[in-house]
């Protein structure tokens, strides 16, 4: 393991609970989890090949952000120990550091909470088929990449390593975990939405859409987990080059889909291998959504160095 770029880990006093597209998590005991944000990167739901430096601290640092600022609103899976805490091999914390957290053992709901303020990505090809989105009609004549007149809750089903997410109607999202939690999630993925798309704004940041993943714990609430408003489970587009009709430019992933597009691949595993000049400028837009988000307080250069 390198703090350059690292594809995956091994902690070997620690039983591994499971590898996913980007996260590896290790069972600490009978409460806790160890989440590591490993450098993978996935696109069109199969992990790519190659690593992008720095991306597993950007999204760690980035997500800890956001659940310092939205604690108020809804808890979240943060238990408060150190990876220092939990992990006794000294020459480990240096690379688990900065992109480690350990979480509380919670569990987890089987619904993506997808929240959408732009017309991108699967809700504008529902748009394009049927004039709404997760059964939420919008009005007609709206462009690639339009706002939509105000954020809709538009919940897709969580998919396997290798399986595509589906987006389903809040009756579905009712029938899976109750009337009374299904309207919960929405009002709380709703305003966590709107007050993270405003403070983006300040920054030079359209949030076109995101996904949020919750949990309950022992007593039946609430509580958010897994990543929140990174560049992997957002759309952030760049106000000052933002236009419609096209797939705007983008501080995420989205420079890697629109390459990889550019390919005779069918999007099914294994991933083609990247070209160095597409895995540098990834990881600075990775580098530069966490600088503009967190006006220039955080750098994970200094941490790995």
């Amino acid at each position: 393991m390198t703090s350059d770029a690292l594809f995956e880990t091994s902690i070997p006093e620690l039983n591994l609970a499971h590898r996913g597209k980007v996260r590896d998590v290790y069972t600490v005991d009978d409460a806790h989890l160890l989440i590591v944000a490993t450098d993978r990167l996935s696109a069109f739901d199969v992990v790519l090949p190659d690593p992008v430096p720095y991306k597993g601290e950007v999204l760690t640092q980035i997500s800890n952000y956001w659940f310092g600022r939205t604690v108020g609103t809804v808890a979240n899976h943060l238990s408060g120990l150190s990876v220092t805490e939990v992990v006794s091999d000294r020459s480990l914390h240096p690379i688990l550091e900065s992109r480690s957290i350990v979480a509380r053992r919670l569990n987890a709901l089987p619904v993506e909470a997808v929240v959408r303020g732009y017309l991108i990505g699967s809700g504008w090809k529902d748009y394009r088929e049927n004039g709404a989105v997760c059964g939420i009609e919008l009005p007609a004549g709206l462009r690639l990449a339009d706002r939509v007149p105000e954020p809709i809750f538009t919940p897709a089903t969580k998919a396997a390593v290798g399986d595509h997410d589906e987006n389903i109607p809040f009756s579905e999202v009712e029938k899976l975990i109750g009337p009374e939690q299904a309207n919960r999630m929405r009002d709380i993925s709703l305003r966590l939405y709107n007050d993270a798309a405003a403070y983006a704004q300040e920054r030079g940041i359209i949030v076109a859409d995101t996904k949020f993943e919750f949990g309950t714990d022992e007593f039946g609430e609430l509580v958010l987990i897994d990543e929140i408003l990174t560049p992997d489970s957002s759309r952030l587009w760049p106000v000052e080059s933002y236009t419609t009709g096209v797939s705007p430019p983008s501080f995420d992933k989205q420079y890697v889909r629109d390459y990889l597009e550019t390919l005779d691949w069918d999007k099914k595993a294994p991933g083609p291998e990247l070209p160095e000049e597409v895995i540098q400028r990834t990881s600075d837009k990775y580098l530069e959504a966490l600088d503009r988000l967190t006006d220039g307080t955080i750098s994970v250069r200094s941490m790995s160095g």
